[in-house]
């Protein structure tokens, strides 16, 4: 039985389905075959779906087909009873029989859902509100092909997408291809809580859900801290629900502590935690993870990443992906879920999301700061600004210097000031790419698909929006990606109990005081957890599952060899100019070695993905 978690298929409502050769090609780009998966095909279209996370239905009558991954559960007291008895599939049919595409308001938790009904000609697509789950799909004519993975749709025949070179500069900008768009030509993905309906001519997507904001009627601190632990309890004991083997990442970070004390509280014995650590000043961190274990009495596991283990997951991590994929922390992931493995664990629960929903990331406060000149009446400002800017000799006073930069970036808009200091921006894109490919891209298309993100939340503050726009880009398309992916690879199962719907919702009743107040990250958040976390924990500084890589590079021969031969092949590809990749190599080893090593990782990593790829 496969432990991967994948869905596929295609609908043509014109053409009846009479061969399986397209499935075994979609299959076979993810190692799998028809043996791994359920499958299930009607005149209209066919379904494939692995094993272990998925759920089908067939409503003959109705002429209907249903497949469903993930845990989705339904605050509707029939439709859940339904979906014990007969699968969650079967629930998702009823439901889509009463509603239509409505009904996916009332379905909740983490899902990727593919309805086909052939007496209607509709296909319906929809992934969670959060984005745990992912869908992808091309159309080709009449036919919509789909699958979780934007590789296997490139492999059906009708599609033989090739690589995407506007998706490789994409990658190589966000360090990951950002939704909808994917690293094939022609196939989309999508976005967070988002549907796509199709009728044998359009696919024509939609949202099923928003996240509100309301505060007026959220009531006082001290009710809203209660409500905030009592439903980070709850949502912790949905994903701990079904008598697995499970354990906790526990990075020593508020929110993995967090996840770490209320699985003990909830299963009512010590929770057993799993910890990264790094022999590199500055990246160690795991004494904050002991300082939790202790406080709640945990059964720890530590594991040290080395550079060997860097060059043994440096290519595991290229195969694994349907997509190029720069994150760097996938690699400790990948060991300490293997770690969990080896211990038992059959799921894992990762404390993801509580920044982002809660106000967690030290841009927030930052940008805030320069949301504060927009304050200033427009006429103060128009005689301030050339005074400054044109102050004698301004250059070489500190105040004055101060005084410009602080101009010359608040006067960025948002989202775009939030890439300011983006890699890219460090050099003219002419002295990093070749003139052919340059001339074939959108170099401003990473900005445009942030900019929607910013606007469509629909709350009007800044942080929110910020907020919002980590959602989708920081969240579901990196961190949630790195997460699962990695899992997977190594065998376990992992949940997200920071995504928990209540939970989400309950984010939206906070004020944005109540998340960032005067450079303060997570003001309610971590008032409620004053009592419960250790004092030290709550006040540490964010870190995760760094990476030491650029540390290593020169030091360790064996991945120097592996990175500065990826270099040389990534160099003759037409895609980055060999003399920038050799720019970063000089700069690294000039004594920049963490900083440029991000970028040298995200560079090996695509053409180690090419590689296995293309």
């Amino acid at each position: 039985m496969t432990s991967r978690r994948v869905l596929c298929g295609w609908v043509n409502f014109d053409e009846r389905v009479a061969s399986h050769d397209a499935l075994h090609a979609m299959l076979a780009a993810e190692g799998l075959s028809s043996a791994d998966m359920q499958v299930q095909a009607s005149d209209a279209g066919m379904l494939a779906t692995s094993h272990p996370a998925c759920s089908t239905a067939t409503d003959l009558g109705a002429g209907c087909l249903a497949a469903v991954l993930g845990r989705p559960r339904w605050a509707d007291a029939s439709l859940a009873a339904r979906a014990r008895a007969e699968g969650v599939a079967a629930a998702a049919l009823a439901a889509y029989r009463d509603g239509g595409e409505a009904s996916l308001g009332r379905l909740q938790g983490n899902f990727a859902i593919v309805l086909i009904d052939m007496r209607q000609r509709r296909a319906l697509l929809a992934i969670d509100r959060t984005g745990t789950e992912r869908l992808c799909f091309a159309q080709v004519g009449a036919t919509l092909v789909f699958s979780t993975s934007a590789r296997a749709v490139a492999k059906h025949p009708l599609v033989s997408a090739p690589i995407d070179r506007q998706a490789l500069f994409e990658y190589l900008y966000c360090h990951m291809v950002p939704s909808p768009d994917t690293a094939f030509t022609g196939i989309t993905k999508l976005l967070p809580a988002q549907c796509a309906s199709f009728d044998g001519r359009n696919a024509v997507r939609n949202f099923h859900w928003q996240l509100a904001y309301d505060a007026s009627a959220a009531g006082d601190e001290a009710a809203l801290r209660k409500r905030f632990l009592d439903l980070t309890e709850q949502a912790v004991a949905r994903q701990a629900d079904d008598g697995r083997p499970t354990g906790a990442f526990l990075s020593g970070g508020t929110d993995s502590s967090t996840v770490s004390g209320m699985l003990g509280k909830v299963s009512g014995k010590p929770a057993e935690t799993f910890s990264i650590g790094f022999d590199a000043q500055g990246f160690d961190e795991l004494e904050f993870a002991r300082i939790t274990s202790r406080h709640f009495g945990t059964n720890a596991h530590e594991y040290y990443v080395t550079a060997d283990d860097v060059v043994e997951a440096m290519p595991l991590i290229a195969a694994a992906y349907d997509e190029p994929f720069g994150n760097a922390s996938a690699a400790p992931t990948y060991f300490c879920a293997r770690m969990a493995r080896e211990h038992g664990i059959e799921v894992v629960l990762a404390g993801d999301g509580g920044d982002e929903f809660f106000g967690g990331n030290e841009r927030y406060a930052k940008q805030g700061v320069f949301e504060h000149y927009h304050r200033v009446p427009p006429v103060l400002r128009n005689l301030l600004e050339p005074v400054v800017m044109h102050f004698p000799l301004g250059a070489s006073i500190m105040p004055v210097r101060k005084a410009r930069s602080y101009i010359e970036q608040a006067r960025v808009p948002l989202p775009d000031r939030m890439e300011t200091y983006n890699f890219l921006h460090r050099s003219p894109l002419q002295d990093i790419f070749e003139p052919e490919f340059l001339s074939a891209i959108d170099t401003n298309r990473p900005l445009e698909l942030a900019r929607e993100a910013y606007f469509r939340c629909a709350s009007p503050e800044p942080i929110e929006r910020m907020m919002h726009l980590d959602h989708k880009i920081t969240l579901a398309d990196n961190d949630l990606r790195k997460v699962t992916r990695m899992c997977e690879a190594a065998g376990v199962e992992v949940r997200f109990p920071f995504l928990d719907d209540d939970l989400v919702a309950f984010s939206g009743q906070l004020t944005p005081e109540q998340k960032v107040r005067k450079g303060r990250l997570r003001v309610l958040f971590k008032d409620a957890l004053r009592g419960f976390l250790p004092d030290e924990t709550i006040s540490k500084s964010k870190h995760g599952f760094g990476l030491p890589f650029g540390l290593w590079l020169n030091a360790h021969a064996p991945l120097k060899a592996l990175a500065e031969d990826a270099l040389a092949s990534l160099g003759r590809r037409g895609i980055v100019k060999p003399a920038y990749l050799a720019y970063l190599r000089r700069e690294h080893a000039s004594g920049h070695a963490s900083y440029y090593g991000v970028m040298i990782w995200v560079l090996v990593e695509l053409e180690l993905w090419l590689q296995a790829n293309a």
